[in-house]
């Protein structure tokens, strides 16, 4: 008679685990976890074949209340940090988890006296959204055995700190790339904080399509701003208002985009007939703008509920098999970019 025994003790066993096991994505268990219904029948009996197996300690058995965690934005965008809210809400509320949200207004960096207070509060956990800390603080929350994760930051360069993130570099190359096959040359781009690693990620990736054809992007027409719809719209007249403007514009996001699009209502341009214009995060009300925008989606939902599970591991003492998940960008075309008016003879 053959005797089963478990493979390991549960706190050898993360989603990773899970996913190596079945040849899924990450993602992909995550779902099943939060009872996601987009996963193939026969994918999720594996997955729950592999969960019973390794006796992973799934947080949904945890009865309400039994903790929180804190989920802490450098500023609270409606638009973008609602996505993230969503993701990271949809995996606490099956664990039973509460979920505390706070933001930094505007800071990226959070002050002592933010971090004397959570302190004081015992959360279960942090997840940090665009905003990173000091080496003394990490260590504070390690001491207090706090676990934290944080998302798409500039932290992401150390490999001590859990960090789940998208391509950034990537979406930029494939904005320029779109671009410059309808045959657009004079492309600007407007990214975020230049303090941001992801700001300067997307424009790097940007500027990295023009030069595999052999094309500089003119420095003029690379702008630092915030995320914000103001940021696009006052940059957006700057360049539109230049007399060598430029024929495409990339937003760092679909807010800073929408400050664009005014920009060249005011400027008497349409879009696109006269401009192309390229957001980034392909939030829901891309689809609403006149005309539709065509975005870089950066999937925010996944990201947040990826990085939530991952915290949520820790918590319960399983380790993460990697520091840093990086999820895939993708062009997705709509109306608002064309081929550049043609130039008179």
């Amino acid at each position: 008679m053959t005797e089963h025994r478990p493979l390991g003790p549960p706190a050898s066993t993360t989603i990773a685990t899970i996913a190596h096991d079945v040849g899924v994505s990450v993602a992909t268990v995550s779902k099943v976890l939060n009872g996601h219904e987009d996963v193939a029948p026969g994918t999720r009996a594996r997955i729950e074949e592999s969960l019973d197996r390794h006796q992973y300690q799934r947080r949904a058995r945890r009865s309400p209340g039994a903790g929180r965690i804190d989920l802490v934005f450098h500023e609270f965008d409606t638009g973008w940090a609602m996505e993230v809210l969503r993701g990271a809400e949809a995996v606490t509320s099956v664990a039973g988890i509460g979920l505390a949200v706070s933001q930094l207004d505007g800071a990226h960096r959070p002050p002592q006296r933010w971090l004397d207070t959570l302190l004081s509060q015992r959360p279960s956990g942090v997840l940090l959204v665009l905003c990173h800390l000091a080496e003394t603080q990490q260590q504070q929350l390690r001491r207090q055995g706090v676990p934290f994760v944080v998302i798409d930051t500039d932290s992401a360069t150390s490999a001590s700190v859990p960090t789940v993130g998208s391509n950034n570099w990537n979406g930029g190359l494939l904005a320029a790339r779109h671009l410059l096959e309808l045959g657009h040359r004079r492309n600007a781009v407007i990214s975020g904080p230049p303090d941001v690693l992801c700001s300067r990620a997307r424009a790097a990736g940007f500027q990295h399509a023009h030069e595999e054809i052999g094309l500089t992007v003119d420095p003029e027409l690379v702008r630092y701003g915030s995320f914000s719809a103001g940021a696009g719209h006052a940059h957006g007249l700057q360049l539109l208002n230049r007399p060598d403007r430029p024929t495409a514009i990339f937003a760092g996001s679909d807010t800073q985009a929408m400050g664009v699009l005014r920009a060249a209502r005011q400027c008497g341009l349409r879009v696109p007939e006269d401009l192309s214009v390229i957001g980034y995060d392909n939030l829901p009300v891309a689809t609403w703008t006149d005309p539709a925008l065509t975005t870089i989606n950066q999937p925010l939902r996944d990201m947040a509920g990826i990085a939530t599970q991952m915290l949520l591991d820790l918590v319960g003492g399983n380790g993460p098999a990697t520091s840093r998940i990086d999820l895939v960008t993708e062009l997705v075309v709509r109306e608002s970019t064309a081929p550049p008016p043609a130039q008179p003879l």
